[in-house]
């Protein structure tokens, strides 16, 4: 069921929001070569302590994951895109690293993804993640009371292909509210005019994902990562965003930390 919420809800889901940018913005600072993701999944975990907040992802287990997930980040490395499972792992010089995390902060939900070069950078990881960025906010842009969801979806795929890169509609976008995971699903390729129309309460995560030369993907033996069939590597960036009559809220928006 599509839920809107009341510009009441919209201002009391911001604390979550603003929470999910500083902790993404913490992690960013961490990663560096030589950190361990189990690290980076502490740091989150220390931060959910200090915060009083909820994890949305350690009891989680859909139906397409092996077991509950265990952890309170997603860590996903190289070829790895989506669901990455912190583990046993020192960043190497050159390492792309995406990193998702969603909380519940006083019973509302934010989530956020980013991408990032660890140390030297590969001039193509470099263009990956700015055309996984832009597409984001190609998506962003599209929504606007009056739109559907197609015209989000159609942002988005609109700047993949002018890359040249493959689009996977398996996992994408998704209402956020009380839960991590809602309706609508917001996949990344669409028809515009097509799908719901989007009115002002619409609360969605926004999540544009590519990878470099493929849009097929497997998952890795620990049940969750989710890694690309060809060994190419994989960008992810998302925002959660509100509906309104203009400009679209990102509640997760990390601008005011830069």
């Amino acid at each position: 069921m599509i839920e809107l919420r009341t510009p009441k809800q919209i201002e009391q889901m911001r604390p979550a929001g603003r929470f999910v940018a500083e902790v993404i913005s913490a992690l960013r600072e961490k990663a560096d070569v030589g950190v361990n993701l189990l690290e980076l999944d502490e740091l989150a975990h220390q931060m959910i302590k200090d915060r009083g907040a909820e994890s949305c992802y350690i009891d989680y287990h859909p139906s397409f994951g092996a077991s509950p997930f265990g952890k309170v980040l997603c860590t996903s490395v190289n070829d790895a895109v989506l669901h990455g499972l912190p583990h046993d792992y020192v960043l190497q010089d050159g390492d792309l690293l995406s990193v998702d995390f969603a909380v519940s902060v006083d019973g509302w939900v934010s989530d956020s993804a980013l991408s990032l070069v660890v140390g030297t950078p590969r001039q193509e990881d470099l263009d990956l993640i700015d055309t996984t960025s832009r597409a984001l906010d190609a998506g962003i842009a599209a929504a606007r009371a009056g739109n559907r969801i197609g015209d989000i979806s159609h942002a988005i795929a609109e700047v993949a292909r002018a890359k040249g890169l493959g689009i996977n509609t398996q996992f994408g976008g998704h209402g956020v509210g009380r839960t991590m995971h809602g309706d609508p699903h917001v996949p990344n390729d669409g028809r515009p005019g097509r799908g719901f129309k989007l009115k002002p309460g619409l609360v969605i995560a926004i999540e544009p994902w590519f990878l470099h030369t493929t849009d097929e993907i497997f998952t890795d033996p620990d049940g969750w990562t989710l890694r690309s069939q060809d060994g190419s590597r994989g960008a992810h960036m998302e925002h959660t965003i509100a509906v309104t009559e203009g400009d679209a809220i990102v509640l997760t928006d990390r601008s005011f930390l830069d």
